[in-house]
């Protein structure tokens, strides 16, 4: 690993599962997001100081985590950031889980704005390493969505959200359509997103918010 990423947190641990930090990068500026709060998930600093780091990076921490965390049954794509933004890495990275740890469930925590973001649909390459996807839908209006998220793409971002979790269900993903409760700087019409959510064959969660994330 070089020296500028084995200091840094690129996989951690919570509650018994494995999560992959890929990048500190977002599309969003979510209002509930807890990296405007907190700066460590169970005493690990998520914040990266450098992303030059590559597959063999991610791939060194990752197998020295799970030799500790062997009966991990799950591992995470989610930290600081948009996973999806890294989408080659993240790739990569999928690839080799399920090539050399077959019986370990890939998810993938998103905005869903990976379409928009790269310019293309990458969900039929997505699919290729994911078993599930949780997909941040955070309101059930274009108003809603850019008052709660903020996105860089206030015109745009909504419907890619929308179209991104229509997408994944189609292609056999197992979806989970996601909004926040318990923020009041976000405050969203549950029963209305849980209806949009249905719509569009996915299933549908509410996150408590919680201060320190967890």
């Amino acid at each position: 690993m070089n020296g500028k990423s084995k200091n840094q947190n690129i996989v951690y641990t919570l509650e018994g599962k494995i999560y992959i930090n890929l990048t500190n990068q977002c599309s969003n500026s979510c209002v509930f997001c807890i990296r405007k709060t907190v700066e460590e998930i169970e005493g690990k600093n998520l914040w990266l100081k450098d992303e030059k780091f590559g597959i063999e990076d991610v791939i060194e921490q990752l197998n020295n985590v799970l030799k500790e965390n062997l009966e991990t049954k799950e591992i995470v794509f989610c930290g600081f950031g948009e996973p999806l933004i890294k989408f080659e890495l993240f790739c990569e990275t999928a690839k080799y889980i399920k090539k050399n740890y077959p019986n370990i469930k890939i998810r993938v925590n998103t905005n869903g704005q990976g379409n928009l973001i790269h310019k293309k649909d990458i969900i039929p390459e997505l699919v290729k390493y994911t078993d599930a996807v949780s997909i941040s839908l955070n309101g059930e209006s274009k108003e809603v969505y850019n008052q709660v998220s903020q996105p860089a793409d206030k015109e745009k971002s909504y419907q890619s959200v929308k179209d991104f979790i229509k997408g994944c269900v189609e292609l056999d993903i197992e979806t989970t359509a996601t909004v926040v409760s318990g923020c009041d700087r976000a405050a969203v019409d549950i029963p209305k997103c849980e209806e949009i959510a249905k719509s569009l064959g996915a299933q549908f969660r509410v996150r408590e918010w919680l201060p320190k994330g967890y």
